[in-house]
């Protein structure tokens, strides 16, 4: 079975449809590529980043790949590493393109392309990243995880302020955010009785509440709940984080949820090196994107690495095929 899988072009002022150009022609046969982008705009980009791709009778020809592109008819003009917002525009105009077209049953899973927040907000975005709008439009809770290989970090928040984050860690949200992480971990990944640890929040799990007392009144509660309702996993926790990644102790389970972003993302891009990918579980629908940004410090340069574009597509085959087993 051939799976479809459309991509979003991004902030086409930044690295992403050059990292896609050059991963586009590692995929497995039984993927099928298309782009959501402006046909102009990728030809222009393609010519001012020198790269050896094509733009033809609506076909992305790299190498041996032919990949349909999806024409928006929104001209955006070219400058590479800078933020504007008639990029943002293009990336917004591309995101919808794809979230409607997987509902309609076109493509079976999207990904995406790095854009800039603030080029997006400048056009009108709604939402703090992409993650949120696929939960709009797709229905359901986002659960956002990161992953690599095997290591597999969600957050139990995302894009907060630190100073939110305490207030935010009710009993009742981490246990409603492991339920998702134990959904994501059978039916997006194959695991059975998965293996879940839950990071602490203070250092040193707070010490017995000398260094913060959310593990003794939260977190702990929370994952004795859980524990009675996955009664065949392991569910540990709360884990101090600085050890648990120091010394290897995410190699024993398959799912980690971390208390906030930098907590679970910093180590994962640190052992991932940049072949991270950011995954949307919890959604009608599958979405994955490459875990870094528009990068416009290297944009045209050639010296952009593909491999997470490329394990984002991978992902994201691979879970719609678990999907459909």
């Amino acid at each position: 079975m051939t799976r479809r899988i459309i991509v979003t072009c991004g902030d086409v002022n930044g690295v992403g449809l050059e990292a896609f150009i050059k991963a586009s022609t590692q995929t497995t046969s039984a993927v099928q590529l298309s782009l959501a982008c402006d046909a102009q705009a990728l030809k222009d980009y393609i010519d001012l980043c020198s790269l050896d791709a094509e733009v033809r009778h609506g076909i992305l020809a790299v190498g041996s790949a032919a990949i349909q592109i999806h024409d928006l008819k929104k001209p955006t003009p070219i400058e590479l590493g800078f933020m504007r917002a008639s990029a943002g525009a293009l990336a917004l105009e591309a995101l919808g393109f794809a979230a409607k077209a997987v509902i309609s049953g076109d493509a079976d899973a999207v990904v995406t392309l790095p854009i800039s927040k603030e080029g997006c907000r400048l056009a009108g975005f709604q939402f703090p990243g992409q993650t949120e709008f696929f939960g709009s439009r797709w229905g359901g809770v986002p659960l956002m995880i990161l992953a690599h290989h095997n290591v597999r970090v969600a957050l139990a928040t995302v894009h907060i302020p630190i100073r939110s984050v305490a207030q935010r860690l009710t009993r009742d949200h981490i246990v409603e955010r492991i339920g998702a992480l134990y959904k994501s971990l059978v039916v997006d990944f194959g695991c059975n009785n998965p293996r879940i640890a839950v990071l602490a929040l203070n250092p040193h799990a707070g010490e017995h509440g000398a260094i913060g007392t959310e593990e003794l009144d939260v977190v702990t509660p929370a994952v004795e709940e859980a524990q009675a309702s996955y009664k065949n996993s392991k569910i540990d926790g709360p884990i101090p984080a600085d050890g648990f990644f120091g010394f290897s102790g995410y190699k024993n389970y398959d799912g980690i949820l971390a208390m906030y972003h930098d907590q679970g993302l910093v180590p994962l891009k640190l052992l991932s090196q940049g072949g991270g990918v950011n995954i949307t579980s919890g959604l009608r629908y599958v979405r994955t994107s490459p875990d870094h940004g528009t990068a416009y410090d290297i944009a045209g340069s050639g010296k952009v690495n593909e491999d997470s574009t490329l394990q984002a597509i991978n992902i994201a085959d691979h879970i719609v095929q678990v999907r459909t087993q």
